[in-house]
């Protein structure tokens, strides 16, 4: 099967600037005081429920070693090799892969919860209802979502990708994924919307969704 073209161009343009973007994130969350929060909320849930949880664009590694310091049974996939290998150097005690959102290899409802944390960024509109079920599959009825993003105006239809610094992104209007979300069997329980912050360009956008208990998986 053809691999899509956003797929080709942001895995080598996080590989080209792996090192830059790992010393560019490098303490950010300290800053944090709300991402620190939904991640706090996000790991008690998912403690609560069980099960183990993905880091689905890990990147460096720095949030599934948060979470793991949070107390959670967690591992990362990334689309760039480059990444993989940095955030193997650096928590060689954690498990990280290769993989993408479109595809992952992990079997149906294997996961108490999922973290998306600005990685879905990088895909077109007409593929987050792809991604989105490829969450669903994963996650045990009542697991736990967290979806971290740029926020827009407008639509997913208009949604136009801006000059991202490594690679093409979009911003997505927060009700709109709420919807989506809901279209792949998710009830969203909280929606954040916060204004840009220090050098950020844009309003930041944060969900944290449950998979509906019960039915069939994927």
């Amino acid at each position: 099967m053809t691999e899509p073209d956003f797929l080709r161009t942001t895995r080598d343009s996080y590989d080209a600037m792996a090192v830059s973007y790992t010393e560019f994130v490098s303490g950010a969350l300290d800053a944090m005081p709300l991402d620190r929060a939904m991640l706090a909320v996000f790991a008690e849930l998912v403690l609560a429920g069980g099960g183990p949880v993905a880091d689905l664009g890990c990147g460096p590694g720095r949030l599934t070693a948060h979470l793991h310091g949070l107390g959670l049974t967690v591992s990362g996939i990334d689309l760039s090799p480059e990444m993989v290998a940095i955030a193997r150097r650096a928590y060689p005690h954690l498990r990280f892969d290769e993989g993408s959102m479109t595809g992952l290899d992990l079997p149906d409802g294997s996961l108490g919860g999922v973290l998306a944390w600005y990685s879905t960024i990088h895909t077109p509109p007409e593929r987050l209802p792809e991604v989105f079920g490829e969450f669903h599959r994963v996650l045990a009825p009542g697991g736990h979502l967290l979806l971290g993003f740029l926020s827009g105006d407008g639509s997913l239809r208009a949604a136009e990708p801006y000059d991202h610094k490594v690679a093409p992104a979009y911003r997505w209007p927060v009700d709109l994924v709420a919807d989506l979300l809901g279209r792949a069997g998710f009830e969203t329980t909280v929606r954040l919307l916060r204004e840009p912050e220090g050098g950020e360009r844009h309003a930041q956008g944060c969900l944290l969704a449950r998979r509906a208990a019960g039915g069939e998986t994927g």
